[in-house]
């Protein structure tokens, strides 16, 4: 189904209207006992499955489970926003104008009369603002310490680089790559696990800089690179149980063989 090309303002207004008295109904006496049981701590969980789930839909691209995923996603901030409501926390609608806010004061090279050459200035505006508005006593302070590591690592970066506080060039990100990796073998050699363990976070810390000098995204990267991993192992097992084999009975030879004919067919996968 192709999308309309323009949405109103009041299509919107009334279909989020909708959502949020279907979700009155479901927690309200007679509605869904599951619903009514549900706090604001006991949808994390779903919360997250369902943002890792539109993360799927939109690096494969199929726009029917993008929008399907989207509408997920939107369910859970509803879902949040009418249990604070409940409780008389706040309102939905404070959310949205905090978000409103923010994005105006944030962007005061859009807003205000501090100009922004190019994303890199607007990102700066953006995190100097940020900062002063929250009061933190450092440039790399507000980072969620629950983000997956390797993102976490490039947005602790990004808030130093900010500051100024960054390499000169790719080159010299190179170097340091390979001086990590130097120390993480003499780390190796010295057989110290900690010391090991301290080198290797050092490694993969510079190799996610290194990403970032290079435009690419460490975590997206190597999601990438587990699910090509995974593709081409199945291809080993399906072409071994053809065989009436399984891995178990193979030698690592065999099952290289495979995964390399396996690369030369679907070099792109």
């Amino acid at each position: 189904m192709i999308p309309e090309k323009q949405v109103t303002a009041d299509t919107i207004d009334k279909l989020i209207l909708e959502l949020w008295d279907t979700m009155i109904q479901l927690r309200a006496p007679g509605g869904c006992p599951w619903d009514r049981d549900q706090t604001a701590r006991s949808l994390i969980p779903y919360l997250l499955e369902e943002t890792y789930e539109l993360i799927e839909a939109i690096e494969s691209g199929n726009q029917q489970e993008i929008r399907e995923e989207l509408g997920d996603l939107l369910l859970h901030v509803i879902f949040q926003g009418l249990i604070a409501e409940e409780q008389e926390h706040f309102t939905l609608a404070d959310s949205i104008r905090s978000i409103i806010n923010k994005l105006v004061q944030r962007h005061p090279h859009v807003f205000g009369d501090h100009p922004a050459e190019g994303a890199y200035q607007a990102k700066r505006n953006w995190e100097t603002v940020k900062a002063n508005e929250k009061k933190r006593d450092s440039l790399i302070d507000g980072v969620p310490k629950k983000l997956p590591a390797l993102n976490r690592a490039r947005r602790v970066q990004e808030k130093a680089a900010h500051g100024g506080f960054d390499w000169d060039s790719v080159d010299a990100v190179w170097d340091k790559v390979h001086e990590e990796m130097a120390e993480l073998a003499a780390a190796r050699n010295s057989g110290d696990p900690d010391e090991i363990e301290d080198e290797l976070g050092d490694l993969l810390f510079s190799v996610v800089n290194l990403g970032r000098f290079l435009g690419v995204s460490s975590e997206e990267a190597l999601r990438r690179t587990i699910a090509k991993f995974e593709y081409r192992f199945r291809k080993i097992e399906e072409e071994l149980k053809r065989r009436g084999k399984t891995p178990q009975e193979s030698t690592l030879e065999e099952m290289d063989a495979i995964w390399n004919e396996t690369k030369k067919i679907d070099a792109k996968i």
